[in-house]
């Protein structure tokens, strides 16, 4: 087994990964597996775990958490890789979603989380690119949210105990409350342009995001496009009506709604672009948010 460096968010999935832990360690010493685990400290501290591990010679970097940590291990594998030094990302849920892990098909059980780890088999997905004007740009593997998602994502913080779908349902509901109008936005991809309320926008890689939403249910994670599902949905009434569609992921036909695919996408407005990705926040003042694909670019162990 090639080694493992294995990095561990014990705030993740509201102190979920840390209680886990011993049981995790139980796991692993019955698999055999051979690792070195070390615990993040503050926010993007696992981006610079996973960059430094794979400069110290470790060929497996393993993701202990939800889909905070997985994003910020990403970010520090893709910039080891742009260094020259490439690693696999295995993972471990323990987080609030895990949605990232579940579309890439890991087990949500620990222990069999932790068999892939020694007999799962490689493969290669996308990533998502996103860049707005001062800020560097960054990566994201499963989805992007921009207007509600956002709002959901700011309420989400403030519930210290909930996780998963007894997290992200209330918190959905809540936030239909708090919503105000839907921001008035322009939508760039390919050869269309189109201005719109858009009351949520979601660029996809994978299929799955908050637990139990498919916002994009035919999304894949290796044909090198995202999915697009824009809501041009207003009234708290219409945006009761569709969440319901958006867990089943029945509303890409429904009214207001429309799904795309496309390698780039570009999002302006003179309203304040609240967005998230990959459950974390991105900005809530932004006006222009850019999104590219980057074809094949992990490789995961599943």
């Amino acid at each position: 087994m090639k080694p493992v460096k294995i990095i561990l968010n014990p705030v993740a999935g509201k102190g979920y990964s840390a209680k886990a832990e011993s049981k995790i360690r139980q796991y692993l010493a019955e698999e055999g597996l051979e690792y070195d685990l070390i615990h993040t400290e503050r926010i993007w501290h696992a981006a610079e775990l996973a960059e430094q591990a794979v400069r110290d010679g470790f060929e497996i970097v393993v993701a202990v958490g939800g889909d905070g940590t997985t994003n910020e291990v990403v970010n520090g594998l893709i910039a080891a890789s742009e260094q020259g030094n490439d690693a696999i990302m295995g993972f471990i849920p323990t987080g609030s979603g895990s949605d990232f892990m579940s579309n890439v098909g890991i087990p949500s059980n620990l222990r069999d989380a932790c068999h892939r780890l020694a007999h799962g088999q490689t493969r290669l997905v996308d990533i998502g690119k996103v860049s707005m004007p001062g800020m560097t740009s960054r990566y994201f593997d499963n989805q992007l949210g921009i207007g509600f998602d956002g709002i959901v994502t700011v309420e989400a913080k403030k519930f210290k105990r909930l996780r998963g779908t007894a997290l992200y349902l209330p918190v959905v509901l809540k936030s239909v409350f708090i919503a105000s109008n839907a921001p008035l936005v322009t939508i760039e991809y390919d050869d269309h342009k189109m201005t719109v309320s858009a009351m949520q926008i979601s660029v996809a890689n994978g299929a799955r995001e908050g637990g139990a939403f498919y916002m994009a249910p035919d999304a894949k994670l290796d044909d090198g496009l995202f999915d697009l599902c824009i809501a041009d949905i207003s009234g708290k009434l219409a945006m009761f009506g569709i969440i319901p569609h958006f867990m089943k992921g029945t509303h890409v036909t429904r009214k207001g709604i429309t799904m795309a695919r496309t390698k780039k996408v570009i999002v302006t407005s003179e309203d304040n672009l609240i967005s998230h990705f990959d459950g974390e926040l991105l900005c809530t003042k932004g006006h222009r948010i850019e999104c590219e694909i980057v074809p094949q670019r992990l490789q995961v162990l599943c």
